[in-house]
């Protein structure tokens, strides 16, 4: 009986125990910090906004492989381009079939070839930078050995709805200068009004003064 009592209580005991461990719950606040509390969560709550963190591209897609993450941060890649240049095509869709992030930049106006001329020493495209390495020029070869010894991937290692961010200007656009309205040209005074000629009952006369 003794027996029976001690091992009712051992039981009674681990009932316990994992009853009290069910009602641990963990919680992410609104911050994004885990919380761990013995109260459910509310029913209306809402899940914690996801933070941006390394590895979203410009254009707020999805976030790239922790791998890619490293490749990217140490050899940022960015392809200058401008219109009509099939090589610049060409180059583009290198990047895009290997699965590169990238970053593009369009060189139209005088003062983006200057800004080109400054960046490489020349005015010719493409120009593709890996990390601080410049490549001048579209060579299929040349350009997919950059990018093998920058750890590059040789196929597509993208999540998928991940896009790279729309080109850009070379030179940010600035805004047009806003005129300013042309001043009010005052009336021109108003003439002075010529007294009544003829007589009038408060000059029979009709005397002018």
């Amino acid at each position: 009986m003794h027996r029976n009592a001690r091992l009712l209580l051992l039981l009674l005991a681990v009932a316990a125990t994992a009853a009290s461990a069910q009602q641990v719950y963990r919680q992410v606040d609104k911050n994004g910090k885990v919380v761990f509390s013995d109260q459910p969560p509310a029913a209306d709550a809402r899940p914690a906004a996801p933070r941006a963190g390394a590895g979203s591209n410009e254009s707020g897609s999805a976030a790239l492989p922790y791998e890619l993450q490293q490749v990217v941060q140490r050899y940022p890649i960015t392809l200058y381009t401008g219109d009509n240049c099939a090589p610049c095509d060409t180059g583009r869709s290198l990047l895009t079939t290997r699965g590169v992030p990238f970053a593009e930049r369009q060189v139209k106006t005088n003062e983006d070839g200057d800004a080109l001329q400054r960046l490489s020493g020349q005015n010719s495209l493409p120009l593709l930078t890996i990390g601080s390495q410049q490549l001048r020029g579209f060579s299929d070869g040349e350009w997919s050995q950059y990018l093998d010894a920058a750890g590059y991937p040789k196929s597509i290692r993208l999540p998928t709805g991940y896009r790279n961010a729309p080109p850009q200007p070379m030179v940010a656009l600035r805004p047009a200068p806003v005129s300013a309205p042309p001043a009010t040209q005052a009336a021109p005074p108003a003439a002075p009004v010529a007294p009544a000629a003829g007589p009038t009952p408060s000059n029979p006369a009709g005397i002018r003064f």
